[in-house]
């Protein structure tokens, strides 16, 4: 028997209303990403440069997805217990790492890693850059990079740098130079940044590679030669960069950034990757990244990989010419 045409009507107007009624709960069946609160590994102790970075980039990047963000502060090791304990978390795709130059592209140049850097983890995006000075005691006579590298060729082994330690991004910085610029300056390593700081300004040594330096160059405690990096320092343009002064290779700009781990779906690092990214416009994000001698740097997954890989060379060359041991 063939179906009446108002009985055929009736039901596809019933079929209708059900998919209707039942849309919301397919949607809530297939939550989007992210679920559930996210959880950061910071490989560093609170109040650090990679501490504070992360927390104000991705609380905001979270915040707009949704969601909240756990920190979890991993500390010791050059970042390496904090890569173990990333490396061993559970794949449920809300679990990230936050990283730096060091950890990327210097760390296994000099000691063994508990990561393979291209096969375990997946370049999220770079997030933030320091500002990064160099300065010179007052007394010092020289007024720019020219003057700096003519006075240490004519003063070969007097010249002393500061550095937060042996092989730390900062002391290869200063090496960079010494090999681009043909000098011969002298690291001396310190437990951290603020007590070369103290003794730079104490004119105990006579020049520093490091963001602490800025605070000071604004002041007029220190001497402020050159930027480090592609951007002049918004407080004091007249500072040029080390490249604007002919030393293209002395690179050392200390960046910031996040990365997943292996088989994570492309989905969510996509995720993660925009919210990051819409975090970095909010005025809101740029000042206190300002406030802290940073500056919004993102970088997409694919052009972060490539930037770690270009960086991990660049350092390995100069840690093998230096000869550069922990």
């Amino acid at each position: 028997m063939t179906d009446h045409p108002a009985r055929g009507r009736r039901r596809f107007i019933a079929a209708s209303a059900a998919a209707v009624v039942l849309a919301p709960t397919v949607a809530r069946a297939q939550k989007s990403w992210p679920e559930k609160q996210v959880k950061i590994i910071i490989p560093f102790a609170p109040g650090g440069p990679s501490d504070v970075t992360a927390r104000i980039v991705l609380a905001k990047a979270l915040a707009e997805l949704g969601q909240s963000a756990l920190f979890d502060n991993k500390a010791g090791a050059s970042g390496m217990i904090g890569a173990e304990v990333f490396k061993s978390a559970p794949r449920d795709n809300h679990t990230f790492f936050a990283v730096t130059t060091g950890i990327l592209c210097i760390t296994h140049h000099l000691q063994p890693v508990p990561f393979d850097a291209d096969n375990d983890f997946i370049p999220v995006a770079r997030t933030a850059t320091a500002w990064t000075g160099m300065a010179v005691h007052p007394s010092l006579p020289v007024s720019n990079v020219a003057e700096f590298v003519a006075y240490a060729r004519a003063n070969p082994g007097k010249i002393n740098f500061g550095s937060p330690g042996q092989a730390t991004l900062f002391h290869i910085v200063g090496e960079m130079l010494n090999v681009e610029a043909g000098i011969q300056m002298t690291n001396v390593p310190y437990k951290g940044s603020a007590p070369a700081l103290q003794d730079l300004v104490a004119g105990q040594i006579q020049v520093q590679f490091d963001p602490g330096t800025l605070p000071l160059i604004a002041d007029g405690r220190l001497k402020g030669l050159a930027v480090i990096g592609d951007k002049r320092w918004p407080r004091k343009p007249e500072i040029p960069t080390l490249k604007e002064q002919g030393y293209a290779k002395t690179g050392g700009e200390s960046w910031h950034g996040v990365v997943a781990i292996k088989d994570t779906p492309p989905s969510v690092v996509d995720a993660l990757s925009k919210a990051i990214e819409g975090a970095l416009r909010s005025p809101e994000v740029v000042e206190k990244l300002a406030n802290v001698q940073h500056f919004a740097s993102y970088l997409p997954s694919e052009p972060f990989r490539e930037k770690i890989v270009q960086e991990r060379k660049m350092y390995g060359d100069v840690i093998q010419k230096a000869n550069i041991k922990v």
